[in-house]
């Protein structure tokens, strides 16, 4: 069971830095050929694995921090309140995209801007955060709700002895249903 964890923990990687190259890319790359300004905005704490991916897809599209771009990271640290202080500052610096990784922070990003691109990478589902249809808006959802009970049938076929799964989650994360 933990070489499945681990190689679920590389498969969600994997797909942050595909949010990292293929979402926000095409917007600097309309850009001007100076290094441009990103933004990376989570309600969440700093975790390092996410950064790393991040960076690694912008890598793979040829882009490279501190070479041709530039991101402002913003750590809201499971304070939510926090998040529109944090946006004002990205959109003061005039960053050129904003990439939100929580529900909280999409929210907050959605709030604070209708002009700079947001690009979005969900566990929710984006139609119950009211994402859909925003011209400024794009990302990619990696769960939906709906696939819970295939989730918990497939953990009880690789732990058929027990009896009880526990599932952590932060109630006051909007996008959880």
């Amino acid at each position: 069971m933990l070489a499945r964890d681990a190689g679920a923990g590389m498969r969600r990687r994997e797909f942050i830095g595909l949010v990292g190259s293929a979402a926000a890319l095409p917007v600097l790359a309309r850009a001007q050929q100076s290094m441009r300004v990103m933004g990376f905005v989570s309600g969440a704490s700093p975790f390092a694995p996410y950064v790393a991916a991040f960076r690694e897809g912008l890598g793979n599209a040829g882009y490279v921090e501190g070479s041709n771009v530039a991101i402002e990271y913003r750590w809201a640290e499971n304070q939510y309140d926090r998040l529109p202080a944090l946006l004002a500052d990205l959109i003061q610096r005039r960053v050129a995209v904003i990439v939100a990784m929580t529900p909280p922070a999409v929210l907050a990003a959605k709030a604070a801007t209708t002009t700079i691109p947001i690009v979005f990478q969900l566990g929710s589902h984006p139609a119950e955060l009211d994402l859909l249809g925003r011209d400024n808006i794009t990302g990619v959802a990696q769960l939906d709700t709906a696939i819970l009970p295939t989730q918990l049938q497939l953990l009880r076929q690789l732990v058929p002895t027990t009896d009880v799964f526990a599932f952590l989650v932060n109630p006051n994360s909007p996008g959880l249903t």
